[in-house]
């Protein structure tokens, strides 16, 4: 279902009409679906309903504060990756129970922010992580419940600039060498050793890179459990990818039976953190054009948002629909142009 259709031949968010809003506040802006944002949890809601789960919306997705306490409203946590990150969600009321700290990059001050907030799970890159997270727990009298980012070397088969999972990235521990920090860390004080955790990429279409991932999962559960750790975690990181064009993402639904096919019988707490799923369909930007210009070559629509409000194209050359506010005419005369912004550099397309 679409949250933004036309009404009386004018766009509205739900039924609220864009024109009306652009007056009213000016442009260019964001705007966002309330019922979006709890359809598209509520989704995962149902599909993991027999499961003990843990929904942590992926801030890095969407830090506006009024999408993390939307869905903090419906029940979601969040997962967070930098000190900003964590204060975001801490301010609109999400209780540090329900947020994991991940991040390839965390730095001294920021987990012991992470410590203070008494956060879910704390997910580990590195052995410094280990032994500053260790010092920094232990001053402040407390454990902190961790788990290792272990990198399976799975091509997530996505855009190269978010495929986190191959050996060659800069993510996790890799696998083969897991063990052995877990046996450090179960030597450490101020660390409680609770789980495991991965994530390989973002807008994932395609369930075989998962079930491979998963599957290398499962076996380092079952052989860290043998070495007499206490694995009640699982974090599967997000992912799962949306449709922006003519792609044909696995349900909701399909990627929950993947998940109890390779993981159900260890009995684990689930961990995710879908991102781009809860938020991608849920807002829109809105702009105003400021002229049309016309070249020897092309058609400039100049508009008053730029690569500063939205960078996705610029970065990833990624396609997004432009819709008009008034709904065009059947018989309405269609052209060819480059609708571009004001920054200074060619790239802002």
């Amino acid at each position: 279902m679409s949250w933004f259709e036309y009404r009386n031949q004018v766009l509205c968010a739900e039924s609220v009409s864009l024109a009306h809003i652009a007056k009213e506040v000016g442009t260019p802006l964001y705007c966002y679906s309330t019922a979006a944002l709890k359809a598209n949890y509520e989704e995962f809601v149902d599909a993991f309903r027999d499961r003990d789960v843990l929904i942590a919306y992926s801030v890095k997705a969407n830090a506006n504060q009024a999408v993390i306490a939307t869905l903090s409203a419906c029940g979601a946590g969040a997962d967070v990756v930098s000190g900003g990150e964590l204060q975001r969600a801490l301010a609109v009321g999400v209780p540090g129970s329900r947020i994991v700290f991940s991040g390839v990059g965390k730095t001294s001050e920021e987990m012991s922010a992470g410590v203070a907030a008494q956060v879910h799970q704390f997910n580990l890159e590195s052995k410094t992580q280990l032994e500053s997270l260790s010092e920094i727990a232990s001053k402040q009298k407390v454990e902190a419940r961790v788990a290792f980012r272990v990198n399976p070397d799975v091509d997530a088969m996505t855009h190269e600039k978010i495929a986190t999972g191959r050996r060659t990235d800069k993510f996790g521990v890799p696998i083969g060498e897991a063990r052995s920090l877990y046996e450090l860390a179960r030597s450490l004080p101020g660390i409680e050793v609770v789980g495991v955790d991965l994530h390989i990429g973002s807008q994932l279409t395609d369930l075989e890179p998962f079930k491979k991932a998963f599957s290398r999962l499962a076996e380092l559960v079952n052989a860290l459990r043998e070495d007499g750790h206490d694995i009640r975690h699982i974090d599967l990181g997000g992912g799962l990818g949306v449709r922006y064009r003519d792609e044909q993402p696995p349900t909701v639904s399909s990627y929950a039976e993947l998940v109890d096919e390779t993981l159900g019988s260890l009995g684990c707490q689930l961990i995710l953190e879908p991102g781009r799923a809860l938020v991608a369909d849920a807002g829109i930007l809105l702009s105003r054009v400021i002229e049309t210009k016309q070249s020897s070559e092309r058609v400039f629509v100049i508009i008053d948002a730029a690569m500063n409000d939205f960078l996705r194209p610029a970065l990833y050359d990624a396609w997004h629909p432009i819709d008009p506010v008034s709904e065009p005419q059947p018989d309405a005369n269609r052209d060819i142009v480059d609708v571009v912004g004001q920054v200074c550099e060619s790239g802002d397309v």
